[in-house]
C-alpha cells in the first residue's frame, strides 16, 4: 500500500450541536498530528481533575477539504487514521463513514461510497475526551493520517508480514507473506514479488509467487527467502533489512507496492536462562512511558518520538513499556532504529471501570478489534518482544477475569505467535473486594493513593496466600508474568512456580537499587520497568516533594493540588533533561563509572518534607546558589564505590562511606555517600574510590561572570511535513557553560519564516504557564522550544529575556 500524508490543510474547533449556530473565529488551521486539549485553559475545577492535569474535557471537530479527481472513480480510496482520541466519528461530505471508540487504535475508512468525483470533498472528524483516562490523553487527531489511492486489486492495509523463524550464523530464513484484496467483480491473476535489501542496500534475497484473487475474497501469498550470513538485530547493533513487495497484474504491470523494514533476530525464554535475544541473555532495563510528548501535548510527531527514544537509551534504558495503551508507529520505528526493546500494552481496563467513561464501556464488544489493531501495527517491528494484555486489571483475580485473561492471551497468540504475552498484575488491586475490610479506607481511594499509603504492608499482601491463589490462573496463561509493585513475589515464586518467568512491569523509582539486585540475582526475573522513564502530563504531582512547613499545608495523598500539571516522576523531565535520579539509576545499572553529585537545594535546608513512593529527592547537579557563603547544605554523591571524598577548590571536605547517612534520621542508601557541609562558591569535586584506588570523579563549578541567554538546536536542517521538528534547548549560563539553578527568567520565543512554534515548556511540574507559548519562565535555568516546519525555506528562532542579549538559531527546511 502506498501511503500519502494527509496531515496538512485541517482546521479544528469545538463541535457544536446540529441546531447551534457556528461562532465566528472558533476554528483555526492546524497541522496534524495535533492535540486539541493542550491549549485549553486549566482550572482547579476542571471536570477531568488531577488525572488529566486539571485540563477540561471537550468535543472537537476537525475538518478538511480535498480534491477528488475523476480518475479516482475506478480506484480504491482509503483514509487511514493512526489514532484519534477518543470516540472518533468520521463523516465524508456530511455522511457517516466510520466510528472508532479506541483512542489509540489505527483504523481505516473506505471512502469510495461517499466521494464526489471531479470536485472538492469534505471530511470531518469528531473527537471526545471526558473522564475517560487516569492520565492526560489529550484529544483529537493525535497521530498521523494517510490517504491511500490504490488499484482495485491491491495489498491489504498492513497486509505484508515478515518473520525470521530459523536463524543461524550461515543463513536466516525470512518468511514473508502478502495479503491481496480484489474490489472488482472479476477474478484477478496477479504475481507478488519480494526483494530483501540488507542494511547497506544490497539485494540479498528475492522471490515471487502467482496469486489468484477472487472478487471480495482476500488471498495470501507466502514465500521463504534465504539470507546468507545475516546481520542480526539487537540492542547493540539494530541492523534493519528492508522488504520490497510489488504486485503485478497479468500483463506484468505493477499495480501496488510496499516497503517494510524488519530485523533478523531470535527470541528464547525459559526460567533458567531468562530472556535471550540471538542466544544472549538480556536483562530489561526498562522505562514505563506514557504517550504524550510534553510541550506538544498528546501529538505523536515522529521527530519527538525519535528524540525521546534516543535520550532514554542514552540514559541507560534498553526497553520501554507503553503505559497503558498501544504506542505510535513512530515510536516503534524509533525503537527499531535505536535498538530499544518494547513491551506494547493493550489497555488499562477490561470490563470493570476505573474512570466514569473509560474504555470498559466498549471493551466487551470491541476487544478483539483492539487486539488485532495492536498486533497489525507491531508485527513487523523487531523491537517488539512482549505484548501486555492489560494493566492492574480490577477483575483479574475472579473466575471470569481469569477467563478474560485466557481469551485475550490466546487472541494475541492467534494473531502473532512469534512474541511473548504478559500482563501487568497488581495482586492487591485485583483483590480489592477481598481486602476491603482490612483496608476499607485505602480501597475507597484511587489505586495510586491506596498504594502510596500502604508501605510495607503492600509487599506482605502481594506475597500472601490470597494473592497467590487468586491470580494463579490469570498468571498461568502468560509467557511472562508482569508484576506491578510486587517484588516480594520474586523469590517466593521461584519456589512455588519453578518455571514461572517474571518481569517487574512497574516499580517504584526510589527502589531501583533493590529492584536491580533482584533482577541480577534471579534468573527467572528478566527485567524491571520503572515508573517512569520520561515525565508526563497528568496524574499531577504523583512524584512531587512537598515542604510541609508551609502555612496551610494539608496532605493530599498522591494527588497534587492545582496548579500541578506534570507527574514529576520521570528520570527525564518533559524537555528531555536528565534529573538526578537518572544518573543514580545509570550507576545502579553498572553503566557509569564516574560518580554524580546531587545537591539538596540550600534555600530549603532543614525543612521537613513529604514524599510519595514515586518521588525522588529535591536535588539538582549544581553548585551555583544565591545563598550566603557558609549556608548549610546537604550533598549526595552517587557512586559504585566503597567511599567518596568531597573536595572544594582542592581542599577536602571529608570522606564518606557509600551507604552511610551522616545527616538526618534516614538510613543509608546503597550507591549513595552523604555529606553535611556548607556552601561556598568554587569547584566541588567528588572522587570515588574502591579498595583505596580511584575509580572515577566528577565536578561542579559555580557560575561566574555575566549570565547569558543561550539557544542550541539539535539540528539545523528539517524536512517539510508533519513528521519533522527541531528542538531548541534554552539555557541561562556563564561563559564556561555552567547553568545556575536560581536565576530563572521569563523567556519569549519568536519564530519567523518557514516554521512555527509547536510548543514551549520547562520541566517545572507546578505551573500555570501553557505549553502553547510564546513565553515561559525557565526552570533551574532551562527551557525547551519545539519548532515545526511550515513550508520550505529559512526559519529564524529568536529567544529574548530581560537583561540578556537575544539568542538566535537559524534552520533550513528542505
Amino acid at each position: 500500500m502506498i501511503r500519502t500524508s494527509f496531515d496538512a490543510g485541517w482546521t479544528v474547533g469545538p463541535k457544536r450541536g446540529t441546531f447551534e449556530a457556528p461562532v465566528a473565529g472558533d476554528r483555526r488551521a492546524v497541522l496534524l498530528p495535533h492535540d486539541a486539549l493542550r491549549d485549553l485553559p486549566r482550572s482547579p475545577d476542571s471536570d477531568q481533575g488531577v488525572h488529566a492535569g486539571y485540563y477540561p474535557g471537550g468535543v472537537f471537530e476537525y475538518a478538511k477539504t480535498f480534491a477528488v479527481p475523476e480518475e479516482w472513480r475506478t480506484r480504491t480510496v482509503l483514509l487511514e487514521f493512526e489514532g484519534v482520541y477518543r470516540d472518533a466519528v468520521v463523516k465524508i461530505n456530511g455522511d457517516f463513514a466510520a466510528h472508532e471508540p479506541n483512542g489509540y487504535a489505527t483504523f481505516v475508512v473506505r471512502a469510495d461510497a461517499f466521494l464526489r468525483f471531479g470536485q472538492d470533498n469534505a471530511v470531518t472528524v469528531e473527537a471526545r475526551a471526558h473522564k475517560d483516562s487516569r492520565w492526560y490523553a489529550g484529544a483529537g487527531i493525535h497521530r498521523p493520517v494517510h490517504l491511500i489511492v490504490a488499484d482495485p486489486v491491491h495489498l491489504a492495509v498492513d497486509g505484508v508480514r515478515v518473520t525470521t523463524p530459523d536463524v543461524d550464523a550461515e543463513r536466516a530464513v525470512v518468511a514473508v507473506s502478502a495479503t491481496l484484496e480484489n474490489g472488482t467483480r472479476h477474478t484477478a491473476l496477479t504475481r507478488v514479488r519480494w526483494r530483501v535489501a540488507s542494511p547497506d542496500g544490497t539485494t540479498v534475497a528475492d522471490g515471487s509467487a502467482p496469486v489468484t484473487v477472487l472478487p471480495g475474497e482476500p488471498a495470501t501469498a507466502r514465500a521463504r527467502l534465504r539470507v546468507r550470513g545475516p546481520r542480526l538485530w539487537g540492542t547493540g547493533d539494530p541492523a534493519l533489512y528492508v522488504l520490497h513487495t510489488t504486485v503485478e497484474d497479468a500483463a506484468g504491470a505493477v499495480v501496488d507496492e510496499d516497503t517494510t523494514s524488519f530485523g533478523i533476530r531470535t527470541l528464547q525464554l525459559d526460567a533458567a536462562r531468562g530472556l535471550r535475544i540471538n542466544g544472549e541473555t538480556v536483562k530489561l532495563r526498562g522505562a514505563c512511558v506514557h504517550a504524550d510528548n510534553g510541550p506538544l501535548g498528546a501529538a505523536a510527531v515522529d521527530a519527538a518520538e525519535d528524540r525521546r527514544i534516543r535520550l532514554l537509551k542514552a540514559a541507560g534504558f534498553n526497553a520501554i513499556r507503553s503505559a497503558h495503551n498501544p504506542i505510535s508507529r513512530a515510536l516503534l520505528d524509533a525503537c527499531d532504529r535505536h535498538g530499544v526493546l518494547v513491551m506494547d500494552e493493550l489497555t488499562d481496563v477490561w470490563t470493570s471501570a476505573k474512570t466514569t467513561f473509560d474504555s470498559s464501556l466498549t471493551f466487551p464488544e470491541r476487544w478483539r478489534d483492539d487486539v488485532a489493531a495492536m498486533v497489525r501495527k507491531d508485527v513487523n517491528h523487531p523491537s517488539v518482544i512482549l505484548y501486555s494484555i492489560g494493566n492492574e486489571i480490577l477483575e483479574l483475580a475472579t473466575p471470569l477475569g481469569s477467563a478474560w485473561s485466557r481469551r485475550i492471551a490466546e487472541a494475541v497468540r492467534e494473531d502473532d505467535p512469534t512474541r511473548f504475552v504478559t500482563n501487568g498484575i497488581n495482586g492487591i488491586i485485583a483483590n480489592l473486594g477481598h481486602l476491603a475490610e482490612a483496608m476499607a479506607e485505602a480501597a475507597a481511594s484511587d489505586p495510586n493513593t491506596m498504594m502510596a499509603g500502604m508501605g510495607e504492608q503492600m509487599a506482605r499482601m502481594n506475597a500472601s496466600d490470597l494473592v497467590t491463589a487468586s491470580t494463579e490462573e490469570s498468571a498461568s496463561v502468560l509467557d511472562v508474568v508482569g508484576f506491578n509493585y510486587a517484588d516480594s513475589r520474586y523469590a517466593l515464586d521461584a519456589e512455588l512456580f519453578p518455571e514461572r518467568i517474571i518481569v517487574g512491569s512497574e516499580t517504584f523509582p526510589s527502589k531501583i537499587e533493590v529492584m536491580w539486585q533482584l533482577v541480577e540475582e534471579w534468573d527467572h526475573v528478566i527485567g524491571d520497568f520503572t515508573w517512569t522513564g520520561w515525565d508526563y502530563i497528568g496524574e499531577a504531582g504523583i512524584g512531587r516533594v512537598d515542604y510541609t512547613d508551609v502555612e496551610g499545608y494539608e496532605p493530599t495523598g498522591t494527588a497534587g493540588p492545582y496548579p500541578y500539571v506534570l507527574a514529576e516522576s520521570g528520570d527525564l523531565d518533559i524537555t528531555g533533561h536528565r534529573r538526578t535520579v537518572s544518573y543514580y539509576r545509570e550507576i545502579v545499572f553498572g553503566l557509569r563509572s564516574d560518580p554524580w553529585i546531587a545537591v539538596h537545594r540550600p534555600q530549603h535546608h532543614g525543612r521537613p518534607t513529604a514524599t510519595t513512593p514515586w518521588s525522588w529527592d529535591d536535588t539538582v547537579a549544581s553548585w551555583s546558589w544565591g545563598v550566603r557563603a557558609g549556608s548549610p547544605v546537604a550533598v549526595d554523591v552517587y557512586a559504585d564505590a566503597d567511599e567518596v571524598e568531597l573536595l572544594l577548590d582542592g581542599a577536602s571536605l571529608g570522606t564518606a562511606a557509600v551507604g552511610a547517612a551522616p545527616y538526618g534520621a534516614a538510613p543509608g542508601k546503597a550507591f549513595v555517600a552523604r555529606f553535611a557541609t556548607v556552601y561556598r562558591p568554587g569547584e566541588l569535586v567528588a572522587v570515588a574510590r574502591r579498595d583505596g584506588a580511584e575509580v572515577g570523579r566528577t565536578a561542579l563549578r559555580t557560575a561566574a561572570g555575566e549570565i547569558a541567554l543561550v539557544a542550541r538546536v539539535d539540528r539545523d536542517l528539517l524536512v517539510d511535513g508533519s513528521a519533522d521538528a527541531a528542538f531548541v534547548e534554552i539555557t541561562l549560563e556563564d561563559a564556561a557553560g555552567t547553568v545556575p539553578c536560581d536565576v530563572d527568567r521569563l523567556v519569549t520565543v519568536t519564530v519567523e519564516g518557514a516554521g512555527t512554534l509547536g510548543g514551549l515548556a520547562t520541566g517545572r511540574a507546578r505551573t500555570e504557564e501553557p505549553f502553547g507559548g510564546p513565553s515561559v519562565t525557565t526552570s533551574d535555568g532551562r527551557a525547551l522550544a519545539v519548532i515545526r516546519p511550515d513550508g520550505a525555506g529559512t526559519v529564524t528562532v529568536t529567544v529574548r529575556a530581560e537583561g540578556c542579549r537575544d539568542a538566535r538559531v537559524v534552520l533550513e527546511v528542505a
